[in-house]
């Protein structure tokens, strides 16, 4: 059963006021709670995602029907996707193009930060294709080792039960143009997800780019995560299911000096690329 919220908690994790909420609601019908018999409201966490997503339409530019309008009428839509989970869960983290290369690198930044830090921290990897998992093979036999659960996703020819659990993506689902690292421990967290443009897939593989975005805000990092899990039980719901469970519970709001602090480090990421 989904997390039952409270409009205060609503309002905590979206950073809408409670009665900016109730006004949304009466006038526009958005977000749409359940109702218990004693007449309080309970949200959903994906209505808690929706709501993000409408402010950050708004401050594109956009009026607020045609905020609410995008986000319910695009919202479906991202489901199979981890970079479209985290982009729809928090449409502030704004996409770099960022060649193979330089995304490799900070897959094993994150990695090898994970396997020093973090204490049996939930790892996922997307590496779209078998061959680009099999050069990586080694190093995650070793984070499975630690790892409270250990997935990836890949177009593997067959599931294994092996560590770490590899999960089958066929070369037609959203994920098979993804990749992605995500570490979450307390402590030690980080999430990085890349998607790769039409045409990409074309080029030499060195020369090849991907929109991505990362974080090392524990919040958003466990909503990277809580996605992996979700696409995992589309996939295999035993293996989604373990996800879920070595989640723990979801870490406090972030407070301004850590959200800072991940500003800071995209910012400096985002300059070196650049250079």
């Amino acid at each position: 059963m989904s997390e039952a919220l409270t409009i205060s908690e609503v309002a905590a994790r979206s950073g809408v006021p409670a009665g900016t909420l109730r006004m949304w609601e009466e006038r526009y019908g958005f977000p749409r709670p359940e109702r218990l018999p004693s007449g309080h409201r309970r949200f959903t966490p994906d209505q808690v995602d929706a709501v993000r997503a409408v402010v950050a339409a708004r401050e594109s530019g956009l009026a607020l029907p045609a905020a609410i309008e995008r986000v319910l009428g695009t919202g479906e839509e991202r489901r199979d996707s981890l970079f479209g989970l985290l982009r729809l869960r928090r449409p502030e983290l704004a996409p770099e193009l960022i060649p193979k290369r330089r995304l490799i690198a900070l897959t094993h930044a994150i990695e090898d930060e994970c396997l020093a830090r973090a204490h049996a921290p939930v790892l996922i990897g997307s590496f779209q294709r078998e061959r680009f998992f099999r050069a990586e093979q080694a190093r995650w036999r070793g984070f499975a080792r630690t790892a409270a659960v250990a997935v990836v996703f890949a177009d593997f020819k067959t599931r294994t039960d092996t560590e770490p659990l590899r999960l089958r993506v066929p070369r037609s689902h959203p994920l098979s143009r993804e990749w992605a690292i995500v570490c979450l421990a307390p402590g030690a967290s980080a999430a990085l997800a890349g998607w790769e443009p039409p045409g990409e897939e074309d080029a030499a593989d060195a020369e090849r780019r991907f929109e991505a975005i990362w974080t090392v805000d524990p919040e958003l990092v466990y909503e990277a995560a809580d996605a992996a899990a979700e696409l995992a039980e589309r996939v295999e719901p035993t293996i989604g299911a373990r996800i879920t469970d070595a989640l723990g519970p979801r870490p406090a709001p972030t407070g301004a000096d850590v959200r800072a602090v991940a500003a800071l480090a995209r910012r400096m990421v985002s300059y070196v690329t650049a250079a």
